[in-house]
């Protein structure tokens, strides 16, 4: 019976032109090499070489068969890369840090579809601030971690974007502001305000400092969204949060978009100080990818 061995005696043959030669590539003793030979011929019918005193060439015949074997043989060897890169990411550990609204929001389909394709990788995901993001990154003490508005250089995936929102109270003048009409941070900024953030260095301080504008009047600062739209319907202050953040339930509130519009993007960034594995690599392949539902 021809195996894989006798087709690569074959291919060896062609390659070294002697059978003694080919016998040592393939390791084989030459009776042997001979035998698998003779029997691939036997088997198919047909001769496959001339065996002259000095050399072993290819028939007419022979010329197509041994090209069918290299092809054949360079599957199989294509195939058993694949498994053995498939094999290195099949067990392991990423360690991802993210703020909170990001790994309620966005991560979870992407983890649920990396969980499935790789069960053997677990992913542990770290709750911090977008600062510390970094600083873990910078650190090496995560493999990946989820940025805010990341620069080009930074060779980011993306994961999603949102865009920031007013929030004021339902009886303010302000409520009877039409969508399309919406208002803009300078005047927003004039108001009695809520500063929400979320954990996060990016807010509505920082996003005025960027347009040249400043907080007027901060009647209170709190980290949760949620606090900040109690406090808006208590009529504290108005606020400026991010869409992701809006209640279900919005009585009280009345949402209003800004003009013009100012938009966060999430991405997931590899840390700097390391080459991705590959687990890293499957992970961020995923993102390039439509998530599949569950």
């Amino acid at each position: 019976m021809m195996n894989l061995t006798h087709w690569r005696m074959v291919v060896a043959v062609a390659d070294t032109g002697n059978i003694t030669r080919a016998a040592e590539r393939v390791g084989m003793t030459q009776s042997g090499a001979s035998q698998a030979l003779a029997l691939i011929e036997e088997t198919l019918g047909v001769q496959l070489f001339n065996r002259e005193i000095r050399q072993t060439l290819p028939t007419a015949i022979g010329l197509p068969v041994i090209e069918h074997a290299r092809t054949m043989l360079a599957a199989l060897e294509n195939i058993r890369s694949s498994v053995d890169a498939a094999r290195g990411i099949q067990r392991g550990t990423i360690r991802l840090a993210s703020f909170p609204m990001v790994l309620a929001t966005f991560l979870p389909p992407l983890l649920r579809q990396f969980k499935r394709l790789y069960p053997g990788i677990e992913v542990v995901a770290l709750e911090v601030s977008d600062d510390e993001v970094e600083a873990l990154l910078d650190a090496g003490l995560v493999d990946v971690g989820v940025v805010l508005n990341p620069p080009p250089e930074r060779n980011a995936s993306h994961l999603g974007r949102d865009a920031w929102m007013a929030v004021v109270p339902g009886g303010h003048p302000l409520a009877r502001r039409s969508n399309e009409a919406g208002i803009t941070l300078a005047e927003l900024a004039q108001q009695p305000f809520v500063l929400a953030t979320g954990g996060c260095s990016t807010n509505a301080r920082s996003l005025a400092a960027d347009a040249g504008l400043q907080l007027c009047d901060v009647r209170v600062e709190v980290r949760k969204w949620s606090s900040a739209f109690t406090l808006v319907r208590e009529n504290i202050g108005v606020t400026l949060v991010p869409e992701l953040t809006l209640p279900t339930h919005r009585q009280g509130l009345r949402l209003l978009p800004v003009h013009p519009r100012i938009e966060r993007e999430f991405a997931l960034v590899v840390a700097p100080t390391r080459e991705p594995s590959a687990a890293v690599q499957a992970l961020l392949n995923i993102l390039a990818e439509p998530i599949c539902p569950q």
